[in-house]
């Protein structure tokens, strides 16, 4: 995985000296590119010594997302300058301020559908995705999307938002599920980011309670039914790690008052101040228990449970949940 890394952070480097090179040609007088063409000259040197992303001043590794959303840099936090700090704590607000921008709405309603999530980075950004997309036309389809990342921090909020733009531009297409999550896992594949991959559930609410899911290597979704709870398994593997992945389609019936619950692991995985673990059959209860309360419950009752759980110890990751409750024929 290393050396992966390595190979990523060369061909960034590299493709950025081309770059700034051409920018240099046509602007020959510009002292800020010339600066930039030899910090990325410094770094590639750096790389090829076996020091790239070594602090200069305490000699210890550098924070691993930051490096890999900036190649350049050459301190770690604890040796920023007080500009620098400065700097950097501005950019993370403005980060956090451009992703909560990407969310949905936090309660939705579509042909019969309700929705409702809730999202808590554990620090500033997160690598946890989150979307509601409505289809085009009289009967219109909602597609949603809640998966994580792998990495933390800058690096794994980035491809958040690259996840964000891929499928918005593929939902606009009118693509059925399967081939709309192999074409998103190819581009994800393919775009230079090898290193990182993201596991992620993806559906279609329809007409008359239709529903359609694919599960790219995620945590099981629950499937709500009077006091019956399915576990749905994944049915493909975790976007990004193959470009030609195969992606079967689940279909679903669901009738008023059914609903499905996706989250992330940073639910089922947390753990309290004795090192248990929340798990999965706690989530499963909660669900089951508060279904008769619409989505927004469901969720709220989940996060109610997990709070008591944790006891005030502090939660180790990002957390997703969302519902979807089937509420009337369309």
């Amino acid at each position: 995985m290393a050396q992966i890394a390595d190979d990523f952070v060369r061909h960034q480097l590299v493709d950025r000296r081309r770059r700034l090179e051409s920018a240099v040609a046509w602007s020959p007088a510009e002292p800020r590119l010339t600066r930039l063409l030899a910090e990325v000259d410094a770094a590639l040197a750096r790389l090829e010594q076996g020091a790239f992303g070594i602090c200069e001043v305490c000699h210890e590794p550098v924070e691993a997302d930051r490096v890999m959303a900036d190649p350049l840099v050459r301190y770690c936090l604890d040796h920023l300058t007080p500009a620098e700090r400065s700097a950097l704590e501005f950019d993370l607000e403005m980060a956090a301020t451009l992703q909560r921008g990407l969310l949905p709405r936090p309660d939705a309603s579509h042909n019969g559908w309700e929705i409702a999530h809730t999202y808590r980075p554990l620090g500033a950004v997160s690598g946890d995705y989150c979307d509601l997309v409505v289809e085009d036309g009289p009967e219109s389809g909602l597609f949603f999307f809640l998966g994580d990342v792998s990495g933390k921090g800058v690096a794994a909020s980035m491809l958040m938002a690259q996840l964000h733009a891929i499928f918005r531009t593929l939902a606009a297409q009118h693509l059925d599920l399967a081939r709309l999550f192999g074409r998103a896992s190819r581009i994800f594949c393919e775009s230079a980011l090898s290193p990182y991959y993201a596991t992620l559930v993806g559906g279609r609410a329809g007409a008359e309670g239709r529903l359609e899911l694919s599960n790219a290597g995620h945590c099981p979704p629950l499937l709500v039914q009077g006091g019956k709870i399915t576990r749905l398994e994944p049915s493909g593997t975790p976007l990004g790690m193959f470009s030609d992945g195969d992606y079967p389609v689940e279909e679903l019936k669901l009738e008023p008052g059914d609903a499905l619950v996706i989250y992330t692991d940073g639910l089922s995985e947390a753990r309290n101040a004795e090192d248990q673990e929340y798990g999965e059959e706690r989530v499963i209860d909660s669900a089951r228990n508060q279904v008769r309360l619409g989505p927004r419950g469901i969720v709220e009752g989940c996060l109610g449970d997990l709070a008591q759980f944790m006891g005030g110890a502090s939660l180790a990751d990002d957390l997703t949940v969302m519902a979807i409750q089937r509420t009337a024929l369309a």
